[in-house]
């Protein structure tokens, strides 16, 4: 009618009239009628786990935070591309090492390992399921204005080398002990070894393709001449960790990877107290042992390592109360 005849009765102010009566209606009901559905977006998953972000990078894979919907938990996922590493009958190998290791790993049960939940592959990339450590690994604190006041590293020092020598009894070697795969939260106490399970392939990686991934300062001469290792290579490695923390540098330093490697097998290590004359003879000499060249001369295993570490720190402990009475 507004169109035929714009002056039919009023017409006009009885458009308007309608036109506010649908306004209110449309405000009254707001909210009551059912909204569109928003846009599922898909997750990359990986086996059950759903992935939010990566947190880690490492020298095969990277490192995912990750979400079990069946359990409503949070995990730490590590990846390692294997078939970017092998291929054919090396691919099905490495595959069946990687399972295996985790499956040997996942049964170690101790405070200050990381707990391994579940392990599997996704289109080519395999993947371990662990426990998500909140912290900071040792690397924070192995330069020389950052380093840790003794009377915090020997027990942490202690608690790894107590760990290595849980694992070592039930067959399984680290392979890869350095600050990096040492986490640690100092306000709650919390210690945590990182990474059993995953060296092994690596390793295999790096012989088949003769080149070293990543830095072999942290390796003891036998693991890199590519010979049978056991938990003694642990120990060496831990006495490299100990030796950085302590000083703020490597025992070993180099560019050129050929001279690191040859130092490494054959030159002596300076003693920490060289470096550092404040740190106790004692605990320089607990280094030295666990650096020695041939695996025969240095700590038979971790407990024993530990057992020395605790004792230092009870000296210590003993001569600052001295120091306070006197």
């Amino acid at each position: 009618m507004a169109d035929t005849d714009p002056h039919w009765r009023d017409v006009k102010v009885r458009l308007m009239r309608a036109r506010g009566l649908a306004q209110n209606a449309a405000v009254n009901t707001w909210g009551t009628v059912p909204a569109q559905p928003m846009p599922q977006i898909t997750r990359p998953q990986l086996g059950k786990y759903l992935v939010d972000k990566e947190i880690g990078r490492g020298a095969m894979g990277a490192v995912y935070l990750g979400y079990d919907p069946a359990t409503d938990h949070r995990v730490a996922l590590k990846t390692m591309a294997l078939a970017q590493e092998f291929s054919g009958s090396d691919l099905v190998d490495a595959r069946s090492r990687f399972l295996r290791e985790a499956e040997m790993a996942g049964r170690l049960e101790y405070p200050d390992i990381v707990s391994i939940i579940d392990a599997g592959e996704e289109n080519g990339v395999a993947f371990i399921a662990m426990e998500l450590v909140e912290g900071t690994d040792l690397s924070e604190y192995t330069a020389p204005d950052r380093l840790l006041p003794l009377e915090h590293l020997i027990p942490i020092m202690a608690r790894v080398a107590a760990a290595l020598a849980y694992a070592h009894t039930r067959g399984v070697t680290h392979r890869d002990i350095k600050p990096g795969n040492i986490m640690v939260d100092l306000n709650r106490d919390v210690v945590k070894v990182m990474d059993f399970g995953v060296a092994r392939v690596a390793d295999a990686a790096r012989t088949r393709t003769g080149v070293v991934l990543g830095t072999p300062t942290f390796m003891s001469p036998e693991q890199l001449a590519g010979q049978n290792i056991d938990g003694r290579s642990d120990l060496y490695s831990l006495g490299v960790t100990f030796f950085q923390l302590l000083t703020g540098q490597l025992p070993y330093r180099n560019d050129s990877m050929a001279v690191l490697m040859r130092a490494i097998a054959r030159d002596p290590v300076p003693h920490v107290t060289e470096i550092r004359p404040d740190v106790p003879q004692a605990l320089g000499d607990i280094v030295a042992l666990a650096l020695q060249k041939h695996p025969n001369t240095r700590y038979a295993d971790g407990q024993q390592m530990a057992e020395d570490l605790r004792a230092v720190a009870q000296a210590m402990q003993a001569r600052a109360v001295d120091l306070d009475l006197g």
